[in-house]
């Protein structure tokens, strides 16, 4: 079976609160592989992650405040995330899941897992700790993703603007066509109020993970070696890869390595 043939089903689930949480299903066998994006991103750069996992029944959410979710949520918490994945998980899967998030996706994920350890077979977290990020910090991404110079005529204006990093390129390609130009699919208030969110630490939650745990970091990432290995060290049944030549965003621009490590996680017996 080639699972890059396989189409994508999109689907939406719609929350108490009333927002709107968009996801994607690829067909395959189980157990199913929930995969959650970073800050400012959506599932669209999960695909390939998704497609790469040898068939597995793959589904890929754009969490609240992304993608083609609900722009701007009237709840940015963390308990709301949780809650968007776990109605998606129950929705969808028919048994534990193995859940796959990058930075804030894979905090949503260890949340998910802390809360509804019945929900979760396997935990994947890449470049991920307890919760971490200062006010100025938000501030400063703020005023990055509000200066762009919005609506951006096309994709060439959009990558003269932002760059051709492989981040980059992820969020040219997830821009929105209306009728002015070209639009990012986040508001820069809302990923500066998800950030306080995920700042606050969560160690009490990540000490009730149960479900075995890989822990992947990039050389090249946003975390001090004392947090990598007190994080690690916290845990419960943990696994840790370091990535070599990676970023933060080491799904993007050090895939054939992630995509290694990933698939021998979630394949072991």
């Amino acid at each position: 079976m080639d699972e890059h043939a396989i189409a994508l089903v999109h689907r939406h689930h719609r929350t108490p609160d009333g927002t709107t949480i968009a996801y994607s299903a690829l067909g395959g066998r189980g157990p199913d592989v929930l995969l959650l994006h970073g800050l400012a991103g959506s599932g669209r750069e999960m695909l390939e992650s998704a497609r790469a996992l040898g068939g597995r029944r793959a589904i890929v959410v754009d969490q609240r405040g992304h993608g083609r979710s609900t722009r701007v949520p009237t709840d940015t918490s963390r308990e709301a995330f949780v809650a968007d994945v776990v109605g998606v998980l129950e929705r969808e899967s028919s048994g534990p899941s193995d859940l796959v998030g990058q930075s804030m996706g894979g905090h949503t994920a260890m949340l998910v897992a802390a809360a509804r350890p019945d929900l979760v077979r396997r935990l994947v977290l890449l470049e991920v700790d307890e919760g971490s990020g200062s006010e100025a910090d938000r501030e400063a991404m703020a005023a990055y993703f509000r200066s762009w110079p919005v609506p951006f005529a096309d994709e060439t204006a959009a990558r003269a603007a932002l760059g051709d990093g492989a981040l980059e390129r992820a969020w040219v390609a997830d821009l929105e066509c209306r009728a002015d130009g070209l639009h990012p699919r986040f508001d820069a208030d809302v990923m500066a109020a998800v950030a306080a969110g995920v700042a606050r630490p969560r160690w009490e939650e990540w000490g009730r993970v149960s479900a075995p745990t890989l822990v992947v970091y990039a050389d090249g990432g946003m975390f001090t070696p004392a947090t990598k290995d007190r994080f690690v060290a916290a845990g419960r049944d943990v696994t840790r890869v370091d990535l070599a030549g990676a970023s933060h965003d080491a799904h993007l621009d050090a895939t054939d390595a992630w995509l290694a490590v990933l698939r021998d996680f979630l394949d072991a017996p």
